[in-house]
């Protein structure tokens, strides 16, 4: 088997959007945009899909997010030529020659992102060929079905958060994540608002159910060491990007603490950048994502190498290319799993883009066994609601 063809297409969504209120989410740009714009920074209305083509027949399907016109140039101009004519087989090869061909300009962002795409693709490849699911090319089976928590419940009135928080429950889940609105340039007025945020849901949820809670990014270490005593009484399973991705030190801080477990991860890359994370101890919780960290060829490596510290790995996002991961891992718990709603932030966009991806029963799910490779398509009917670019 030989690759004939890469074939990458930019979507961006041309329907209609959530408009995002003041306080949606705290983010880094807090700090430097006086709230105006609130996580409307961060939203990403656009997807790259990466095909692969084979002399076979078969095609890969890949995909990542975030910043899909730049990650489909440095694919189409760097990564590309490097694939024409390979064994896809050869994925750890090809792997190493994507990074190093990138080192010069990448090791983290961008170029891993690309990098994520076509490995992603390529175990897709893999497990179509081989006629197995991903995840027993990983390993096999760890588990009967999947643990998913609830992932949402972003600041909002507290009604409506009441009632979201209700409705998972309500479905089965016994864990659910919920986002922080305020932040340091907020004082303690926000501070309170923060905590009603975590008393609604500890409310409605009870003790029976996990809760975690996500700062992505937007907090500096001063302010975490403040709300971390606020937070503890709660009982959280995880505090989740407090400061930024670059502060290991500010992590190992808050988590010798020892109020609140600290969660992290799903803005650094490679096998590199977690070593120094787990050797500095720095966090509680690993979450990678697969669609940036370097593909699958990386996330199993973090995986064991997070196994051998004994720090459960969790995932950012749900996507099937994170399941298959989490189910061929005995470190990995439990997963993320992002509802389907109307598109707002971006991380929904994936449910309009594919069809394959499982739907929870009673807080779980599983992978069916039946299908190759990752077992998603391409809905390309529901691409009309999108503008296609490549």
């Amino acid at each position: 088997m030989k690759i004939t063809e890469v074939r990458t297409r930019v979507v961006q969504w041309e329907g209609e959007t959530v408009p995002l209120p003041p306080h949606f989410c705290t983010n880094p740009m807090d700090l430097v945009s006086f709230r105006q714009a609130s996580m409307g920074n961060f939203a990403f209305h656009g997807w790259v899909l990466v095909e692969i083509f084979t002399d076979n027949g078969l095609v890969g399907l890949g995909n990542a997010a975030l910043s899909p016109m730049v990650t489909k140039t440095l694919i189409d101009t760097y990564l590309r030529p490097l694939l024409i004519g390979a064994d896809p087989w050869d994925v750890e090869f090809l792997w190493q020659q994507m990074y190093r061909r990138t080192l010069a300009f990448g090791r983290k962002g961008v170029a891993l992102t690309a990098i994520s795409a076509v490995d992603i693709a390529l175990w897709d490849l893999l497990g179509k060929d081989a006629k197995q699911p991903v995840f027993r090319l990983l390993g096999g089976r760890t588990k009967d079905r999947i643990p998913v928590y609830a992932s949402r419940l972003y600041a909002m009135p507290i009604p409506e958060l009441r009632s979201e928080a209700q409705r998972y429950k309500n479905e089965g889940y016994k864990a659910m994540k919920l986002r922080f609105g305020w932040g340091p340039l907020d004082g303690a007025e926000g501070m309170q608002k923060n905590l009603e945020l975590i008393r609604t849901v500890r409310e409605v949820v009870g003790d029976g159910v996990d809760i975690m809670a996500d700062a992505y990014m937007g907090w500096t270490l001063d302010y975490a060491k403040r709300m971390l005593p606020l937070l503890e009484p709660f009982h959280l399973r995880w505090l989740e990007e407090p400061v930024i991705p670059d502060d290991t030190r500010g992590y190992k801080e808050l988590k010798a603490y020892g109020r609140v477990p600290i969660a992290g991860g799903e803005h650094e890359f490679t096998i590199f950048g977690f070593r120094e994370l787990l050797e500095n101890n720095a966090l509680d919780y690993i979450q990678f994502d697969t669609n940036r960290v370097g593909g699958i060829s990386q996330a199993r490596k973090i995986s064991a190498l997070a196994e051998s510290f004994q720090i459960p790995v969790v995932p950012h996002a749900g996507q099937m290319h994170n399941y298959h991961v989490v189910m061929a891992s005995l470190n990995s718990p439990i997963a993320e799993f992002f509802p389907k709603v109307d598109v707002e932030v971006g991380n929904e966009l994936f449910w309009y883009i594919f069809d394959g991806e499982p739907v929870p029963t009673d807080g779980h799910i599983n992978l069916d066994e039946s299908k190759p490779g990752l077992g998603l398509t391409v809905n390309e009917d529901s691409l009309r609601q999108f503008h296609v670019i490549g």
